[in-house]
């Protein structure tokens, strides 16, 4: 794997922990592998067994889709059918070697492979519980003696059912993870579509009730002149008219309104859009260090900025520097290609309007957009 740090910056909070504890399970795998085969005192038929049961519980940890975070695919279903048949040759062959070493060393071997296969293996199995059971009662049969089979049974029930059980456990906790990512982006969406919705809402309102007037005067009209009644149908055609002349009006107000944004209003409004994504907004400077005459243009600046992070990236920080002479937006958890996005497209267009200019960096996962007023 490999992982450089500008790749782990990069990485979303849900796949950090699914390869923290990915990696986590591998290297105590390993720990205990390289703690049992030097307690194994040179013994290389148990050194040997040991390895492989290791070398197999890492390979099953790498094929599992919750554990990666991959989807399943024909090579991890032959890498898991793989793993699981090296644990049970690794059994196996201690099985047949029992009889030449001493009951702590095929208790040990015994216990260490149940216990590999407990976590990596059966955890993850549909009907894990009586494959357990079955598992002991076949360990204690084959590595332990007559006089303590019941106590052996029991020692490796309670290993067993731990083991598996806190690896569901873990399983779990990876699912209240991705759950709860998957709530904070829809939270995030849903503020923008609520946006959205309020808009055209009160668009529907507004014009709609005008258009309908509209349609059933004309309709009116249109009767009237069939019947002879030109002056009436005129009249009602004036009033047609004045009603479309108002509906525009309405329609342009409440343009106007949606368009009409502060500087504070949508600092404020970022910080809470992003807060619900899971991304810190840091703000630098003052708001009344940007010239008044600006205020519009930075405020649509903020929200075009702010709807980029949360669509674009899986941003945790972000920084927000405001001054005299321009204004930057930066976010770390950008991807490696941000493309080009008709966003930014009508920034450039609206800020041109005002002598300012715009500019985007890309550097170790951290996206940067760079306001200037003036054109340098």
């Amino acid at each position: 794997m490999n992982l450089t740090p500008d790749r782990w910056r990069r990485l979303s909070d849900p796949t950090k922990y699914r390869l923290y504890t990915r990696l986590t399970l591998e290297v105590t795998v390993i720990g205990l592998a390289v703690f049992a085969v030097a307690a194994a005192r040179g013994h290389l038929a148990v050194a040997a067994i040991l390895v492989v049961s290791c070398g197999a519980a890492v390979a099953q940890f790498e094929a599992r889709p919750e554990l990666t975070g991959r989807a399943p695919s024909r090579s991890d279903t032959w890498l898991t059918v793989g793993a699981a048949v090296c644990l049970v040759g690794a059994w196996l062959c201690g099985v047949a070697l029992r009889a030449g070493w001493d009951d702590e060393t095929a208790r040990g071997v015994g216990w260490f492979v149940l216990a590999l296969a407990s976590v990596s293996t059966i955890a993850f199995a549909t009907m894990r519980w009586p494959i357990l059971l079955v598992s002991i009662l076949a360990t204690a049969a084959a590595y332990g003696s007559s006089a303590d089979f019941v106590q052996h049974c029991v020692a490796l029930l309670a290993m067993g059912a731990f083991l598996v059980g806190i690896t569901r456990l873990t399983m779990w906790t990876l699912r209240i993870v991705d759950d709860l990512d998957d709530a904070r982006r829809t939270e995030a969406q849903l503020h923008v579509a609520e946006e959205r919705l309020r808009f055209a809402r009160d668009l529907h309102d507004v014009v709609g009730r005008g258009f309908s007037t509209v349609a059933v005067k004309s309709e009116l009209a249109s009767r009237l002149s069939r019947a002879g009644a030109a002056e009436q149908a005129a009249a009602e055609m004036d009033e047609v008219k004045a009603l479309a002349v108002a509906s525009m009006e309405e329609m342009r107000a409440l343009v106007r309104g949606y368009r009409d944004i502060d500087l504070p209003g949508e600092v404020a409004g970022a910080r809470a859009l992003l807060d619900a994504a899971g991304c810190r907004l840091v703000v630098e400077g003052d708001i009344a260090a940007v010239p008044p005459t600006l205020h519009e243009t930075a405020a649509w600046v903020v929200r075009e900025g702010t709807t980029n992070i949360v669509r674009h990236s899986s941003a945790t920080a972000a920084t927000l520097s405001l001054g005299q002479s321009g204004m930057t937006l930066s976010n770390d958890g950008a991807p490696a290609d941000e493309g080009e996005h008709s966003g930014l497209r009508g920034l450039a267009e609206r800020l041109s309007d005002v002598g300012g200019v715009l500019a985007t960096r890309s550097e170790q996962g951290t996206f940067t957009l760079e306001i200037r007023w003036e054109t340098v």
